[in-house]
C-alpha cells in the first residue's frame, strides 16, 4: 500500500505543482497508476468511468443554478435587495455592514455560488459603505465571510456535487444547510455588533432615520429575490419538483423577473451563457478527471486500505473530525472546493460513515471546511474577487477575512457538538414524506 499510496500521492501533487491542469492532472494520475499497478485496459475503463461520472440527471441542475447566478448577476435584483434591506438595518450597531451578511445570505438563496455572491453582493454595498465612512477592513472582512454562504446555502452547487458522488438525498442536503447556513450568518452578523460596540469609529455614528411607512414599502424591492428563493426551494419541499426541475423553474423565474425589471436583452443573456458554459464545462472536467482517479484507486483498493489502517488506530470520531479539519483546511491553499470533493471523498466518506457520522451531516461538514479555504490564501476564490472589487493588496484582505476564517472554525465545532442542527430538517422531512 505504502508503494501504491505515494507513487498516486506524487503523481497528483507533482501534475498540480507543474501547473497542469486540475482535470488533466487527475485523470494523468489514474492512468499512470493502472499502467503501473494493474494489467487491466486503461482506454476501456477511462472511456467507462467518463460516461458514468457525467451520465447522471441529477447534473443538469448544475448549468441552470449557474445560468440562474449569471443571470441575477447582471440585474438590478442586487440593488433592489440593497435598498431594501438598508432601512431595516439601522437599529442594529454596525448598520449597513450588516447587508453584506443578510444581502449574501439572501442571495446565496438563488445563486448556489460563493463567488458570485461575493461578487454580486460586493458590487452594489462596498462603494456605499466607502462613502459613509465604515471601516474597510470590517467591509471587505464581513463581505469574504458572508459570500462564503453561497456554498452552504440552498440551492448549492458543491451540494449537487456532494450528493451526486455519495449518492446522497440532494433535497436533503439543500435543507440540511439551512440551519447551519443561519448559525454562520449569525456568528459573523454577532462579531461585526461587537466590534463596533468596543469601537464605534468603526461606523459612521451618525443615524439615517426612517418612517415605519418607508420601512414597509422597502419591503417590496425584497420581492424579485423573495420570489425566486420561493420558487427554487419551495417546488423542492413540497414535493412539486426534484432539484433538477427546480433549477429549470428558476432560470424560467429569473429571465420572467429580468423582463419585468427591463434588463433582459441579448447581450445579458449571451454573456450569461457564455460564463455557464465556461463554468460546467471547468466542473464537469473535473468530476470526469476524479471520477476515472477514484475507479483506479478502487481498483488498486487504496481507499479500502486507508480506511483500514485509520481504523485501526481506534481514533475517536470527533479526533477524525479534528484531523478532516486541517487536512482539507490544508488542501483548501491549493485547491477549489470542487476538486477537494471529488478528489478525497471516496476515502473520507467511508471512514466517517465507519465513525458513525451521518452523509448528510458530513456533506455539510465538508462545505464548511471548503468555506473556510474560499478565504484562504493562495486560492482562496473570495479574496481575488474582492481584491479585483477594491484594487487592494491582497495581504490586506487576508487580514481582514482571518476573524471569518475563525467564525467559521467554530461553526465547525457547533456542528460537530450539537449534529442535529444539521439533521433536525433532513428528519422532519422524511418523516413528513413517510406520514
Amino acid at each position: 500500500m505504502n508503494v501504491m499510496l505515494f507513487t498516486v500521492l506524487a503523481l497528483v501533487f507533482g501534475f498540480l505543482g507543474a501547473g497542469v491542469w486540475i482535470a488533466l492532472s487527475l485523470m494523468a494520475t489514474a492512468g499512470i497508476s493502472l499502467e503501473l499497478f494493474t494489467s487491466m485496459p486503461v482506454g476501456k475503463i477511462w472511456a467507462q468511468s467518463l460516461f458514468n461520472s457525467l451520465n447522471n440527471w441529477a447534473l443538469a441542475a448544475l448549468p441552470m443554478f449557474i445560468f440562474l447566478g449569471e443571470m441575477i448577476l447582471r440585474t438590478r435584483m442586487s440593488e433592489l435587495l440593497f435598498e431594501g434591506l438598508r432601512p431595516w438595518v439601522q437599529f442594529i450597531p454596525g448598520r449597513l455592514l450588516h447587508t453584506n451578511v443578510v444581502g449574501s445570505a439572501i442571495f446565496a438563496a438563488v445563486s448556489g455560488s460563493s463567488p458570485a455572491t461575493a461578487a454580486t453582493i460586493g458590487k452594489i454595498t462596498l462603494s456605499q459603505l466607502e462613502s459613509e465612512g465604515y471601516d474597510k477592513s470590517l467591509s471587505y472582512g464581513s463581505l469574504a465571510g458572508a459570500g462564503t454562504l453561497g456554498l452552504l446555502i440552498p440551492p448549492s452547487i458543491v451540494l449537487i456535487i456532494y450528493g451526486v458522488l455519495a449518492e446522497v438525498s440532494i433535497g436533503q442536503l439543500f435543507i440540511a444547510g439551512v440551519l447551519p447556513g443561519i448559525l454562520l450568518a449569525g456568528l459573523y452578523s454577532g462579531y461585526v455588533i461587537v466590534r463596533v460596540l468596543i469601537n464605534p469609529k468603526l461606523a459612521p455614528t451618525h443615524k439615517v432615520s426612517f418612517t415605519w411607512g418607508q420601512r414597509i414599502s422597502a419591503l417590496l424591492k425584497l420581492f424579485p429575490v423573495a420570489f425566486l428563493i420561493f420558487f427554487i426551494l419551495g417546488s423542492i419541499y413540497a414535493g412539486f419538483a426534484t432539484p433538477s426541475e427546480a433549477a429549470a423553474l428558476g432560470v424560467l423565474g429569473a429571465v420572467v423577473i429580468t423582463w419585468m425589471l427591463g434588463d433582459l436583452s441579448w447581450k445579458n443573456i449571451i454573456e450569461s451563457l457564455r460564463g455557464t458554459l465556461n463554468t460546467s464545462a471547468m466542473i464537469c472536467f473535473i468530476i470526469a478527471g476524479a471520477s476515472f482517479l477514484s475507479v483506479v484507486m478502487g481498483y488498486l483498493r487504496l481507499p479500502a486500505m486507508v480506511a483500514e489502517y485509520i481504523g485501526s488506530l481506534g481514533l475517536s470520531p470527533y479526533v477524525l473530525i479534528l484531523i478532516f479539519t486541517g487536512f482539507y483546511i490544508l488542501l483548501g491553499f491549493f485547491l477549489d472546493g470542487i476538486s477537494m470533493i471529488v478528489m478525497t471523498l471516496p476515502i473520507s466518506l467511508p471512514l466517517a460513515v465507519l465513525s458513525g457520522f451521518d452523509p448528510v451531516w458530513f456533506g455539510i461538514f465538508l462545505v464548511l471546511v471548503i468555506e473556510a479555504g474560499q478565504i484562504t490564501p493562495p486560492v482562496g476564490f473570495n479574496l481575488f474577487v474582492l481584491q479585483g472589487l477594491t484594487g487592494e493588496p491582497l495581504e490586506r484582505i487576508v487580514i481582514a477575512a482571518l476573524p471569518f476564517f475563525l467564525l467559521i472554525l467554530v461553526a465547525i465545532i457547533i456542528t460537530t457538538a450539537f449534529p442535529d442542527i444539521v439533521l433536525m430538517l433532513p428528519r422532519l422531512m422524511i418523516q413528513s414524506a413517510v406520514g
